[in-house]
């Protein structure tokens, strides 16, 4: 008797491994297919939220007044990585963003700091030096605005120098010649680099890209997951 009942506990433990390993396997293969649809632009199923604690090391770095909105003695800031090249970059300011302004920063509750990277190629750095000539004439938001808008749902856009002038002119960029001067200007693709590189270290490897307080959330989610990530946030912060 005392045999048949190990024997059948060992079947029931048995059968529950099978079962872990079989869904240890989905999630590997689904985080698989998130991963490369944020690296490809093959949209997949990125709605999934992928909350936790920031990785080991991970701090808030250091902040760009020009590049960021909200008060600044909000309780709560969210650092966002994005590349002028992603679409889901894209679809997170066109959709996600102007809620999160609107219930979360124009209140006071949050301040949005951005990071850009260079993850799709040397357009995906021009874009950032770009955008970063425009936040030295206090466009730096309108200028992301104008280059996501006609963002496609999926792929990397091809981002020129003349179509990097038409969106400052879209951004309402007041001087234009300063703009396409500051283009070549030494001193913000090194800063563009430098960004790429604290994200690297940081262990940010798609975007779009979240950190506020010690959790991070990963891709472009629709509003409810935002809310409840930042209402999360901003009740530990107290």
């Amino acid at each position: 008797m005392r045999t048949s009942r190990s024997q059948a506990r060992q079947q029931v433990v048995r059968r529950r491994n099978k079962r872990l390993g079989i869904a240890a396997v989905a999630v590997v293969a689904f985080l698989g297919v998130v991963l490369t649809a944020q690296f490809t632009g093959n949209p997949g199923p990125s709605a999934t939220p992928a909350s936790s604690a920031g990785p080991a090391g991970m701090t808030r770095p250091g902040q760009n007044a020009a590049m960021t909105i909200g008060d600044p003695a909000a309780p709560v800031v969210m650092v966002q990585w994005t590349d002028m090249r992603c679409p889901f970059c894209a679809v997170f300011n066109r959709e996600t963003l102007p809620v999160l302004r609107r219930e979360y920063v124009d209140t006071g509750k949050i301040r949005i700091e951005i990071r850009d990277v260079a993850f799709f190629g040397a357009e995906s750095e021009d874009g950032a030096v770009a955008a970063r000539a425009a936040a030295m004439q206090g466009r730096f938001f309108e200028f992301l605005t104008a280059l996501y808008a006609g963002a496609p749902d999926s792929g990397h856009p091809d981002l020129p120098r003349e179509k990097l002038i038409a969106f400052a002119h879209e951004a309402g960029v007041p001087d234009i010649p300063k703009f396409t001067a500051d283009l070549d200007r030494p001193g913000l693709r090194v800063a563009a680099r430098a960004s790429n590189a604290e994200a690297a270290r940081l262990g940010v490897g798609s975007v779009p890209f979240f950190l506020a307080g010690d959790k991070t959330l990963s891709g472009a989610q629709p509003i409810t997951v935002f809310r409840s990530y930042l209402d999360d946030a901003i009740a530990a912060a107290g």
